[in-house]
Protein backbone atom coordinates (compact mmCIF):
# COMPACT_ATOMS: atom_id res chain seq x y z
CA UNK A 1 0.00 0.00 0.00
CA UNK A 2 1.43 3.60 -0.84
CA UNK A 3 1.19 6.27 1.86
CA UNK A 4 -1.69 9.06 0.63
CA UNK A 5 0.00 12.45 1.04
CA UNK A 6 -2.28 14.82 3.23
CA UNK A 7 -4.51 17.20 1.39
CA UNK A 8 -3.39 20.07 4.14
CA UNK A 9 0.76 21.37 4.51
CA UNK A 10 2.20 21.39 7.34
CA UNK A 11 3.46 24.70 6.97
CA UNK A 12 7.10 23.26 6.09
CA UNK A 13 7.68 21.56 9.17
CA UNK A 14 8.52 18.14 7.36
CA UNK A 15 10.22 19.80 4.88
CA UNK A 16 13.65 18.39 4.36
CA UNK A 17 16.70 20.99 5.80
CA UNK A 18 17.82 20.87 2.92
CA UNK A 19 15.77 21.90 0.73
CA UNK A 20 14.61 24.95 2.79
CA UNK A 21 18.72 25.67 2.82
CA UNK A 22 18.46 25.92 -0.45
CA UNK A 23 15.23 28.29 -0.57
CA UNK A 24 17.16 30.15 0.97
CA UNK A 25 20.18 30.92 -0.72
CA UNK A 26 18.33 30.92 -4.07
CA UNK A 27 16.08 33.82 -1.75
CA UNK A 28 19.54 35.80 -0.77
CA UNK A 29 20.66 35.37 -4.78
CA UNK A 30 17.56 36.69 -6.31
CA UNK A 31 18.13 39.58 -4.17
CA UNK A 32 21.58 40.13 -4.86
CA UNK A 33 20.78 39.90 -8.72
CA UNK A 34 17.45 42.21 -8.72
CA UNK A 35 19.26 44.67 -6.58
CA UNK A 36 22.20 44.98 -9.17
CA UNK A 37 19.88 45.39 -11.80
CA UNK A 38 17.96 48.34 -10.20
CA UNK A 39 21.44 49.89 -8.82
CA UNK A 40 22.63 50.03 -12.82
CA UNK A 41 19.41 51.71 -13.84
CA UNK A 42 20.26 54.04 -11.15
CA UNK A 43 24.05 54.52 -12.81
CA UNK A 44 22.74 55.13 -16.21
CA UNK A 45 21.19 58.21 -14.69
CA UNK A 46 24.49 59.22 -14.33
CA UNK A 47 25.68 58.61 -17.54
CA UNK A 48 23.44 60.88 -18.96
CA UNK A 49 23.79 63.13 -16.75
CA UNK A 50 27.64 63.77 -16.06
CA UNK A 51 27.26 67.44 -15.18
CA UNK A 52 25.56 66.76 -11.62
CA UNK A 53 29.44 65.34 -10.92
CA UNK A 54 31.21 68.54 -11.32
CA UNK A 55 28.11 70.17 -9.51
CA UNK A 56 28.84 68.21 -6.81
CA UNK A 57 32.55 69.24 -6.35
CA UNK A 58 32.29 72.57 -5.96
CA UNK A 59 31.14 72.90 -2.72
CA UNK A 60 33.84 70.38 -0.75
CA UNK A 61 36.27 72.34 -3.30
CA UNK A 62 35.21 75.49 -1.54
CA UNK A 63 34.89 73.97 2.06
CA UNK A 64 39.11 73.18 1.65
CA UNK A 65 40.12 76.19 -0.30
CA UNK A 66 38.12 78.68 2.35
CA UNK A 67 37.50 77.17 5.58
CA UNK A 68 39.99 74.69 5.92
CA UNK A 69 42.83 77.35 4.67
CA UNK A 70 41.85 80.30 7.02
CA UNK A 71 41.30 77.69 10.05
CA UNK A 72 44.79 76.03 9.59
CA UNK A 73 46.37 79.63 9.53
CA UNK A 74 44.41 80.68 13.30
CA UNK A 75 45.07 77.42 14.64
CA UNK A 76 42.00 77.89 16.46
CA UNK A 77 40.82 74.46 17.14
CA UNK A 78 43.27 71.76 18.50
CA UNK A 79 43.63 68.60 16.66
CA UNK A 80 46.62 67.08 18.18
CA UNK A 81 49.64 65.73 15.94
CA UNK A 82 47.21 66.76 12.72
CA UNK A 83 47.23 70.19 11.07
CA UNK A 84 43.63 71.23 10.58
CA UNK A 85 43.69 70.57 7.08
CA UNK A 86 44.48 67.48 7.33
CA UNK A 87 42.25 66.76 10.12
CA UNK A 88 38.71 68.10 8.29
CA UNK A 89 39.31 66.77 5.15
CA UNK A 90 38.30 63.39 5.66
CA UNK A 91 35.06 65.65 7.15
CA UNK A 92 34.54 67.27 3.86
CA UNK A 93 34.60 63.85 1.97
CA UNK A 94 31.73 62.43 4.33
CA UNK A 95 29.99 65.72 4.28
CA UNK A 96 30.15 65.45 0.41
CA UNK A 97 28.63 61.89 1.06
CA UNK A 98 26.00 62.92 3.28
CA UNK A 99 24.83 65.56 0.79
CA UNK A 100 24.69 63.81 -2.67
CA UNK A 101 22.70 60.74 -0.72
CA UNK A 102 20.04 62.92 0.94
CA UNK A 103 19.43 64.62 -1.66
CA UNK A 104 19.70 61.61 -4.49
CA UNK A 105 17.84 59.37 -2.72
CA UNK A 106 14.84 60.79 -1.45
CA UNK A 107 14.34 63.14 -4.46
CA UNK A 108 14.51 60.67 -6.90
CA UNK A 109 11.66 58.59 -5.52
CA UNK A 110 9.09 61.45 -5.67
CA UNK A 111 10.12 62.34 -8.73
CA UNK A 112 9.72 58.61 -10.09
CA UNK A 113 6.58 58.54 -8.26
CA UNK A 114 4.94 61.65 -10.22
CA UNK A 115 6.31 59.95 -13.28
CA UNK A 116 4.25 56.54 -12.55
CA UNK A 117 7.76 54.62 -12.16
CA UNK A 118 7.50 53.58 -8.54
CA UNK A 119 3.77 52.45 -8.97
CA UNK A 120 5.22 50.05 -11.89
CA UNK A 121 7.37 48.45 -9.52
CA UNK A 122 5.70 47.66 -6.78
CA UNK A 123 3.34 45.46 -9.61
CA UNK A 124 6.32 43.65 -10.10
CA UNK A 125 7.79 40.39 -8.16
CA UNK A 126 10.67 42.69 -7.54
CA UNK A 127 11.71 42.65 -3.25
CA UNK A 128 10.72 45.78 -1.53
CA UNK A 129 14.24 45.26 0.01
CA UNK A 130 15.49 44.92 -3.41
CA UNK A 131 14.19 48.51 -4.84
CA UNK A 132 15.44 50.28 -1.66
CA UNK A 133 19.05 48.35 -1.84
CA UNK A 134 19.25 49.33 -5.63
CA UNK A 135 19.04 52.70 -5.05
CA UNK A 136 21.62 52.83 -2.03
CA UNK A 137 24.17 50.91 -3.67
CA UNK A 138 23.36 53.22 -7.21
CA UNK A 139 23.71 56.43 -4.27
CA UNK A 140 27.36 54.73 -3.15
CA UNK A 141 28.48 54.60 -6.93
CA UNK A 142 27.09 58.47 -8.02
CA UNK A 143 29.98 59.19 -4.82
CA UNK A 144 32.68 57.21 -5.73
CA UNK A 145 33.97 60.23 -7.69
CA UNK A 146 33.92 62.49 -4.81
CA UNK A 147 36.39 60.71 -3.47
CA UNK A 148 39.23 61.27 -6.53
CA UNK A 149 38.24 64.90 -6.79
CA UNK A 150 38.77 65.24 -2.75
CA UNK A 151 41.92 63.31 -3.02
CA UNK A 152 43.33 65.33 -6.02
CA UNK A 153 42.39 68.36 -4.29
CA UNK A 154 44.24 67.42 -0.97
CA UNK A 155 47.12 66.50 -3.16
CA UNK A 156 47.65 70.10 -4.64
CA UNK A 157 46.88 71.52 -0.34
CA UNK A 158 49.46 69.48 0.72
CA UNK A 159 47.35 66.65 2.76
CA UNK A 160 49.42 64.12 3.79
CA UNK A 161 47.06 61.25 2.13
CA UNK A 162 47.75 57.82 2.64
CA UNK A 163 48.08 56.36 -1.03
CA UNK A 164 48.57 52.66 0.65
CA UNK A 165 46.01 50.60 -1.82
CA UNK A 166 44.61 49.12 1.04
CA UNK A 167 43.78 52.04 3.03
CA UNK A 168 42.55 53.44 -0.17
CA UNK A 169 40.07 50.33 -1.06
CA UNK A 170 38.89 50.83 3.04
CA UNK A 171 38.08 54.20 2.46
CA UNK A 172 35.74 52.40 -1.01
CA UNK A 173 33.88 50.41 1.65
CA UNK A 174 33.39 53.39 3.98
CA UNK A 175 32.18 55.52 1.54
CA UNK A 176 29.51 53.28 0.24
CA UNK A 177 28.55 51.71 3.22
CA UNK A 178 28.00 56.09 4.73
CA UNK A 179 25.93 56.92 1.10
CA UNK A 180 23.81 53.82 1.19
CA UNK A 181 22.98 54.65 5.02
CA UNK A 182 22.09 58.24 4.22
CA UNK A 183 20.63 57.62 1.11
CA UNK A 184 17.90 54.76 2.30
CA UNK A 185 17.61 57.60 5.30
CA UNK A 186 16.76 59.94 2.78
CA UNK A 187 14.25 57.03 1.11
CA UNK A 188 12.33 57.15 4.29
CA UNK A 189 12.09 60.34 4.31
CA UNK A 190 10.53 60.65 0.66
CA UNK A 191 8.32 57.67 1.31
CA UNK A 192 6.22 60.08 4.26
CA UNK A 193 6.64 63.27 2.36
CA UNK A 194 3.66 64.41 -0.54
CA UNK A 195 6.28 66.78 -2.89
CA UNK A 196 8.86 67.92 -3.83
CA UNK A 197 9.35 71.14 -1.74
CA UNK A 198 8.23 69.82 1.60
CA UNK A 199 11.38 67.12 0.84
CA UNK A 200 13.80 70.05 -0.23
CA UNK A 201 12.59 71.88 3.06
CA UNK A 202 13.21 68.77 5.25
CA UNK A 203 16.60 68.13 3.28
CA UNK A 204 18.16 71.26 4.19
CA UNK A 205 16.69 70.69 7.85
CA UNK A 206 18.64 67.12 8.31
CA UNK A 207 22.02 68.01 6.20
CA UNK A 208 23.26 70.24 8.45
CA UNK A 209 22.85 69.35 11.85
CA UNK A 210 24.07 65.89 11.25
CA UNK A 211 27.13 67.22 9.73
CA UNK A 212 27.46 69.24 13.01
CA UNK A 213 26.86 67.41 15.24
CA UNK A 214 29.76 64.86 14.22
CA UNK A 215 33.44 65.25 14.61
CA UNK A 216 33.52 66.19 10.78
CA UNK A 217 35.34 69.96 11.24
CA UNK A 218 36.34 69.23 14.87
CA UNK A 219 37.15 67.12 17.47
CA UNK A 220 34.33 65.50 19.59
CA UNK A 221 36.80 66.62 22.96
CA UNK A 222 34.92 70.24 22.22
CA UNK A 223 31.43 69.00 21.94
CA UNK A 224 28.81 69.94 25.17
CA UNK A 225 27.98 66.48 26.87
CA UNK A 226 24.93 66.80 25.30
CA UNK A 227 25.63 67.24 21.45
CA UNK A 228 28.74 64.50 22.67
CA UNK A 229 25.46 61.95 23.18
CA UNK A 230 23.92 63.33 19.56
CA UNK A 231 27.19 62.13 18.35
CA UNK A 232 27.33 58.97 19.45
CA UNK A 233 24.33 57.85 17.38
CA UNK A 234 24.97 59.98 14.80
CA UNK A 235 25.92 57.73 11.34
CA UNK A 236 28.25 60.36 10.20
CA UNK A 237 30.58 60.36 13.18
CA UNK A 238 31.40 57.01 12.72
CA UNK A 239 32.39 57.56 8.87
CA UNK A 240 34.32 60.48 9.46
CA UNK A 241 36.07 58.48 12.23
CA UNK A 242 36.67 55.49 9.82
CA UNK A 243 38.09 57.79 7.13
CA UNK A 244 40.32 59.71 9.28
CA UNK A 245 42.47 56.37 9.96
CA UNK A 246 42.18 55.24 6.60
CA UNK A 247 42.52 58.61 4.12
CA UNK A 248 45.12 60.50 6.20
CA UNK A 249 48.83 59.42 7.29
CA UNK A 250 50.30 59.42 10.98
CA UNK A 251 46.40 59.11 11.70
CA UNK A 252 44.44 56.53 13.49
CA UNK A 253 40.99 55.98 14.42
CA UNK A 254 39.09 56.70 17.32
CA UNK A 255 36.63 53.51 17.27
CA UNK A 256 39.12 51.29 15.18
CA UNK A 257 38.04 50.94 11.34
CA UNK A 258 36.04 47.50 12.46
CA UNK A 259 33.40 48.60 14.90
CA UNK A 260 32.83 51.89 12.40
CA UNK A 261 31.90 49.38 9.45
CA UNK A 262 29.38 47.26 11.71
CA UNK A 263 27.55 49.85 13.26
CA UNK A 264 27.25 51.38 9.52
CA UNK A 265 25.98 48.22 8.40
CA UNK A 266 23.56 47.42 10.97
CA UNK A 267 22.30 50.97 10.33
CA UNK A 268 21.98 50.26 6.64
CA UNK A 269 20.44 46.89 7.41
CA UNK A 270 17.75 48.78 9.85
CA UNK A 271 17.15 51.34 7.66
CA UNK A 272 16.49 49.09 4.95
CA UNK A 273 14.02 47.08 6.96
CA UNK A 274 12.24 50.63 7.54
CA UNK A 275 11.78 51.34 4.35
CA UNK A 276 10.72 48.52 2.92
CA UNK A 277 8.11 48.11 4.89
CA UNK A 278 7.17 51.86 4.04
CA UNK A 279 7.94 51.69 0.23
CA UNK A 280 4.07 51.02 -0.50
CA UNK A 281 3.33 54.34 0.86
CA UNK A 282 4.85 56.22 -2.14
CA UNK A 283 1.74 54.63 -4.46
CA UNK A 284 -0.84 55.71 -1.79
Amino acid sequence: MTQQKPDVTLDGWVEPRRLRRENFIYAIAQLVSKTLVLAELEVRKLRHDPSDLIIRSVQPALWLLVFGQVFTRTRAIPTGNLSYLDFMTPGILAQSVLFVAIFTGGMTLIWERDLGIVQKLLASPVPRAAMVLGKAVGCGVRCLPQILIIYGLALLLGVKINLNLLAFLQVLVIVLLGAGCFCVFSLIIGCLVKSREQFTGLGQLMTMPLFFASNAIYPLSLMPGWLHILSSINPLTYEVDALRGTMIANSSSLYGYGLDCTILLLTLIGLTMICGRLYPRVAM
